[in-house]
């Protein structure tokens, strides 16, 4: 059996597409995630997950923007790197790749979301569905080309899990040999985005009985809102902790909190439940990656 790390995994999802309305402490260029990233780091972050955004926070998929991005953060802290390929976008396959094989410098870890999904957020304080047109496509075949295409990168792909189906279809492409071993995995709950489980403990605890039967390290994000009132149930199951602005303002813990705040708070609750946050060289190493987290082509 694979044994739950000692330390608790947090990847800091620093911005996603989040705008500075709620929040104007979301960084959007290089220059700021870098700088958030060491903060995170210092108050106990294991990984860094970002999306590349210009100055005035539109997407930026380019590959040159993302090895940048990759240079600043190695050079301000030992974060494990995680980088977006475009999720959620209208941008192909190819496209969507390029953005990493073209990039100078790779990232530790890239995403593959397993299925195809309606994009539907549902807001409960107004009754209306924000989105009544998105659709996120990822055929079999693009899952296939993108964990290819990830692995051929010497980057580990990380296995976005949104609903029971896609913990499924990962356990499917283990049975074909597609999917490398160790794995890493992202169990995505929400109280928003309807195609997901709930940001519950039952919603939790069904994708995690979904889970491969092989070494995995994963960790659950929750999409749209807060990962304060699920740390618990987290940590109970085995797994980790995926949060930051890029999916909440996180108000609640008091004006407008930026992301190492975010990550003191949930380092506080993991040290009331005796336990600590995993140091990047161990959550790198279960990874399998090379200690050398940047590699230049």
């Amino acid at each position: 059996m694979f044994e739950v790390m000692e330390g608790v995994p947090l990847i800091v999802r620093v911005n996603e597409f989040a705008d500075r309305r709620a929040n104007p402490n979301v960084p959007w260029t290089p220059e700021e995630i870098a700088a958030d990233a060491a903060a995170c780091a210092d108050a106990g972050a294991s990984a860094v997950h970002f999306h590349g955004r210009s100055a005035e926070g539109a997407g930026d998929h380019s590959a040159a923007t993302l090895s940048r991005t990759l240079e600043l953060i190695a050079d301000a802290c030992e974060l494990v790197t995680y980088c977006t390929l475009g999720a959620g976008t209208d941008l192909d396959r190819h496209e969507r790749l390029a953005t990493l094989t073209e990039a100078a410098i790779r990232p530790d870890l890239a995403p593959v979301d397993l299925g195809s999904f309606n994009l539907d957020p549902f807001d409960p304080e107004t009754s209306r569905f924000l989105i009544e047109e998105g659709l996120y496509v990822n055929t079999v075949g693009t899952v296939h080309y993108l964990a290819k295409g990830i692995v051929g990168a010497g980057v580990v792909p990380s296995a976005v899990a949104w609903s029971v189906g896609s913990l499924r279809m990962l356990c499917a492409l283990l049975d074909e040999g597609s999917w490398p071993t160790p794995v890493f995995a992202e169990l995505v709950v929400s109280d928003r985005l309807l195609v997901t489980n709930p940001a519950t403990l039952a919603g939790l605890e069904q994708l995690a009985t979904y889970l491969p039967e092989v070494p995995v390290t994963w960790t659950v994000m929750c999409a749209g809102g807060s990962i304060l009132p699920l740390v618990d149930a987290a940590v109970t199951l085995g797994g980790g902790l995926a949060f930051g602005l890029g999916d909440s303002p996180y108000t609640t813990l008091g004006g407008t909190p930026r992301n190492a705040e975010v990550v003191a708070a949930v380092v506080a609750r993991l040290d009331a439940l005796g336990r600590r946050p995993a140091k990047p060289e161990e959550l790198r190493a279960r990874l399998g990656r090379d200690p050398d987290r940047v590699r230049a082509l």
